[in-house]
Parts: C-alpha cells; structure tokens; sequence
C-alpha cells in the first residue's frame, strides 16, 4: 500500500520575518500529511475514536533543504520505513511542486498508545499486518539517505 500524498499552499500567515515559511509551519505541514496517511492506514481520528488507542510522536527530525514562500504549493509524501509491535518509523518528502526540489524532509517515529493508560501498548494484529504491508510496499525503494540522520558539528 502506497501512502496518499498531500499537496498544500502556503498561507501568508505562515510566513516569518525573513520573507519564508516559518520552521514551525513546515511541521503543521508534515503533521497535516501525516493525517492522511493515517487516514489511509486505519490509525487516525476513527481509529482513535473506535479503539482508545492512539499514537504520540517520540522523537522527528525535520531538514530544511530550499525556502518555501507564501503562495508555494508543496507536496508530501509519507513512507513508512519501519513497524515493530509498538513502533512506526515514517519519513516524509515535501516537494516543492513548481520546481521539483526537495523543500524539506522530516523523519518521525511514533508509539502507539493506550489512551485510557496513556502508556504504550501493541498495535492490534489487524494494524500490525497493515503496517507489514506499507513497509513492504516501498522496501524495494532504497532507505532516504538523510534518514537516521542526526545533527552534529563538522569536525566533531
């Protein structure tokens, strides 16, 4: 299963005082992708609604490539790289879409959790297999060579 992209314009009050997207909306971006692929994984807002269960990001990291202004329509894609019990492991593509570069990617992995507890639980086996078969759609594409990536000092 391949995940739905979102394709999104920029609003202008969204843009900071250097003229571009500010750092935070580039995540309400990615969050708003992040929602449909969801949607189409069966983990969102009716799955929540349905089973108590929910997930809570752990850890992102989000790499800013080329300024995105007010009026720029980008598009996300979302694959899942990894799932385990209790993991997802998502990375997401924005793209400018006039251009075709690469605006920004963002790397997230999420837990799944009980909301009743709000402690982290396993995914159901139906989920679990959903999430098998997205990881297994995009394993023969190669690992985005910025994933895992973490941020350090040249020279250090």
């Amino acid at each position: 299963m391949h995940l739905p992209l979102h394709d999104e314009t920029i609003p202008p009050e969204w843009i900071d005082s250097n003229g571009h997207l500010n750092l935070a909306y580039y995540i309400v971006v990615f969050d708003h992708a992040l929602d449909v692929a969801f949607e189409a994984l069966d983990i969102g807002t009716d799955y929540r609604r349905r089973t108590g269960n929910s997930s809570f990001a752990a850890e992102t990291h989000t790499l800013y490539r080329r300024e995105v202004r007010e009026g720029d329509r980008v598009r996300v894609s979302t694959r899942v790289l990894g799932a385990d019990a209790k993991r997802l492991h998502l990375f997401q593509e924005m793209t400018h879409v006039a251009s075709g570069e690469v605006s920004a990617t963002h790397e997230q992995m999420c837990l799944h959790i009980d909301m009743a507890t709000r402690r982290v639980a396993p995914w159901p086996a139906d989920r679990q297999a959903v999430l098998q078969a997205a990881v297994r759609a995009d394993a023969a594409l190669p690992v985005p060579q910025v994933a895992g990536r973490r941020i350090t000092m040249p020279g250090g």
